[in-house]
């Protein structure tokens, strides 16, 4: 069973589907539907990951409060191990949806990290793990450096990142495995961007994916889902996939096949990773 150690946010989401995203001007829309769920990138990781088998400790902030405690039963009760430093709110989202997968995301909270308290606990869990996933969050950063101090490869996802931002440059520089999204590129712009550092995949949504790996580009479709029911989540369980079958020694068209079938999974399902049989 391989050992992953995640470091990132999470969220306490309400979506909220509608025919159309919002036009910019005063106006009334009547919603499909809404909900609330466990939201964040890594929270999305940590899941997918669980539910692929790998053995997952997950460091993140979480507010005091009823939001965080929903947060962390969602996780404990996936199989996450939750190192959980305390804010006085959970970062909460409020995500407009569109049938179609169109999103636009409005930040409600924003946890801030002072004081950490269970440093030692964490680097403890990752000096152990075959892998560390760093997401884009300030209180993740650290754990770039303290990674690659203990040997253990750095995987990053900095999602839709222009190639200049200053915000994902250190994750960038820091990633053994580099992932991101093509809204932030072109496509001659991203594929250059991979052949320059040798080791990322990029997702294309209903394209695909392509990585370029030691020299060497390898493209793959997307799975068909008769039926998406919920976008949320899909680019961190294709992470996921490719991560756990990469660990298990795969080579990069097999792992990028893992990774589109577990992206595929989470769009059939209507949380950030699909249920496991008998849940």
């Amino acid at each position: 069973m391989p050992k992953v150690f995640v470091a990132g946010p999470v969220s306490w989401n309400r979506l909220v589907e509608l025919d159309h995203l919002p036009e910019p001007r005063p106006h009334t829309v009547f919603a499909r539907g809404h909900r609330t769920t466990l939201g964040g990138t890594s929270a999305g990781k940590a899941l997918n990951l669980a539910y692929l088998g790998a053995e997952v400790t997950l460091r993140t902030v979480i507010g005091d409060d009823e939001e965080g405690r929903r947060i962390t039963e969602v996780l404990t009760s996936a199989g996450v191990e939750v190192i959980a430093e305390r804010a006085p709110a959970s970062e909460q989202h409020l995500n407009l949806m569109t049938p179609e997968g169109g999103r636009l995301s409005i930040y409600l909270e924003l946890p801030s990290l002072t004081t950490a308290e269970h440093d030692a606990r964490a680097l403890a869990a990752l000096a152990a793990a075959d892998a560390a996933v760093i997401d884009l969050a300030d209180p993740a950063r650290p754990f770039l450096a303290a990674a690659r101090e203990r040997g253990v490869p750095v995987w990053c996802d900095v999602h839709d990142y222009d190639g200049k931002s200053a915000f994902q440059q250190d994750f960038v520089a820091a990633a053994d495995h580099l992932f991101l999204n093509d809204d932030g590129m072109s496509e001659a712009e991203l594929l250059a961007f991979l052949a320059r550092h040798g080791r990322a995949v990029a997702t294309q949504g209903a394209k695909g994916a392509t990585a370029v790996v030691a020299g060497e580009t390898h493209h793959v479709d997307a799975v068909p889902v008769p039926r998406i029911v919920d976008t949320n989540g899909a680019g961190d369980a294709f992470f996921s996939g490719y991560l756990v079958a990469h660990l298990s020694g795969a080579d990069t068209p097999t792992a990028l096949r893992a990774g589109a079938e577990q992206a595929a999974r989470c769009l059939a399902s209507p949380d950030l990773a699909p249920a496991k049989p008998g849940d």
